[in-house]
């Protein structure tokens, strides 16, 4: 349930609320500045809502998805120089969480201010998480909400099981559900000009053929 301010300030109690709240949340910023200690390059980690959170290793199926989804986006943003492409290992620092999407793309104005060595982004302009066991219930949740209050324009979520894309686009501070298909188009509203078939996410021979409608 999502508390508003004008809820709070209904609370008799607000002040003392708002005490305890500031005391948490810096508590929680010790652990973050923690977490920024043990992060490095060789591990896939999170920090969402005051807790670390370490990513087990993907099943083939997932893998398979990111990849060939990153390809055919890939290709796509650098033949058109649209901005740039991150795949599972970029750090994304929002205003409370750190996350490491499957996919993540910034466009040219954003990712014209990037450093050769930086190793924390801003909010991207679109994300993909590609689910798993693990990981279903904070992509559906918690990334959700926060990638929607940081104004993340659109988000993918795709089923790799099911092989379902959910394609959600921001409307105001809040996802609007545009797709959610196995079969058919699907037209990127952040990365202008990018459409595919759902399909060639899944299925290789049609992933390559994409590629080749891509590249020409």
């Amino acid at each position: 349930m999502n508390v508003t301010v004008e809820q709070t300030l209904e609370m008799p109690n607000a002040v003392l609320f708002a005490r305890k709240l500031d005391a948490a949340l810096k508590e929680e910023q010790k652990k973050r500045r923690h977490f920024y200690k043990e992060i490095d390059e060789s591990k896939k980690m999170e920090f969402i809502n005051g807790e670390i959170y370490f990513q087990s290793p993907v099943k083939i199926e997932h893998n398979r998805v990111t990849v060939s989804l990153a390809t055919l986006l890939g290709t796509f943003v650098n033949r058109n120089d649209l901005g740039y492409l991150g795949v599972e290992k970029i750090l994304v620092s929002l205003t409370r969480n750190d996350y490491e999407p499957d996919i993540c793309f910034f466009s040219s104005k954003k990712s014209a201010k990037f450093k050769k060595r930086q190793m924390q982004f801003p909010a991207p302009d679109f994300v993909v998480e590609v689910l798993s066991d693990s990981t279903e219930r904070n992509d559906r949740e918690t990334k959700f909400q926060d990638y929607a209050a940081h104004g993340v324009g659109e988000y993918w979520i795709i089923d790799p099981e099911k092989e379902i894309v959910e394609q959600y686009l921001l409307e105001g501070d809040e996802y609007v559900l545009s797709l959610k298909s196995n079969d058919g188009m699907i037209e990127s509203s952040a990365v202008e000009g990018f459409r595919i078939p759902i399909k060639s996410m899944f299925d290789k021979k049609l992933n390559l053929e994409t590629l080749k409608g891509l590249i020409i």
